[in-house]
């Protein structure tokens, strides 16, 4: 019988920590070649998307899939968690808090394997919904000595700072001008829906690490080509899926200024103890996989299961 769980059930059932944990075990997975992931696919219809992705593992236990669809009325998502041996449907949940967790989890796990172990000082671009969680893994996952925001709209990045400050119990501070971020910082996170780059590679220096999270789609680019071609190491979640999806970086490899060899897999850095050159500047490309989605149901569901939480399914 499965076990549904409700937005608040995930999110009350799946601390960071433990989120960023899981999620690098997946990719460590995926780059031993013990996992398998496939990437999102989209329906279009005239006024909804469907979308819809799936991942599994023997060794964490578990596939599932997570559809979702965009339209008029907003985002619904929802994950379909199997267990492995038996194929059994063991659990379902809402999956937005799912999804905005383990894509912070994500960019843990990319500074973590990219960024010098040293930095402390972290800048973000943007002041919403993402933008909460990729400051919140970061936090949990290394000593952040301060963080600097930069978002369009004034009022809500004054607001995000003193919330973020509050939650967090370190400085969040507001910056004046979007290049004032990357002044002030060594990990870099961009996480808009923004069509027109907010990085620029004129404002990178040495030893920079980016995220760059916004762009899983063709028509939205948060960094300009300068900031791509500077990189010196560039990794992705799913080349794949940034073949199909990263605007980006589709629009370098278009310009014919980057060649996808040099676009490394995250799960491949992972697996081998990626070590990064002094001064080096790294950039990850985060396109959101399902095999994030199927690490984090997986903590979801086994803790709800030991805690008695969810709703029984007769399926």
């Amino acid at each position: 019988m499965a076990i549904f769980f409700t937005e608040e059930e995930v999110a009350a059932l799946l601390p960071m920590e433990d989120a960023v944990a899981k999620v690098q075990e997946a990719f460590r997975l995926l780059g031993e070649k013990k996992a398998v992931n496939r990437p999102r696919g989209r329906v279009r219809l005239e006024r909804l998307v469907l979308h819809v992705m799936s991942a599994g593992s023997d060794a964490l236990g578990y596939a599932g899939l997570k559809a979702y669809t965009t339209g008029p009325s907003g985002a619904r998502f929802y994950f379909l968690l199997f267990e492995s041996g038996k194929g059994e449907l063991v659990a379902m949940m809402a999956a937005d808090r799912l999804g905005q967790i383990r894509t912070g989890a994500a960019t843990a796990v990319a500074t973590r394997t990219l960024a010098p172990r040293e930095a402390t000082r972290v800048g973000i671009y943007g002041s919403g919904w993402q933008a909460r969680s990729q400051l919140e893994a970061l936090a949990a996952s290394r000593e952040v000595s301060q963080a600097t925001v930069w978002s369009r709209d004034p009022d809500r990045r004054k607001a995000f700072c003193d919330e973020m400050t509050l939650i967090l119990e370190l400085p969040v501070s507001p910056a004046s001008r979007p290049e004032e971020v990357a002044a002030e910082s060594e990990i870099l996170v961009t996480a808009t829906s923004s069509k027109e780059p907010v990085l620029l590679g004129a404002w990178l220096a040495p030893g920079h690490h980016v995220n760059a999270v916004g762009s899983n789609a063709l028509t939205r680019r948060e960094i300009d080509e300068l900031a791509v071609t500077r990189a010196n190491v560039i990794a992705a979640d799913s080349v794949e899926q940034a073949k199909i999806e990263c605007g980006d970086l589709v629009a370098v490899v278009e310009a014919g200024k980057l060649s996808w060899e040099r676009v490394k897999e995250l799960g491949d850095l992972v697996a081998a103890g990626f070590t990064r050159e002094p001064g080096a500047i790294t950039l990850f490309e985060s396109q959101g996989i399902a095999i994030e989605d199927v690490a984090a149901a997986k903590v979801v569901y086994e803790r709800g299961r030991e805690q008695g939480r969810g709703r029984k399914l007769d399926v």
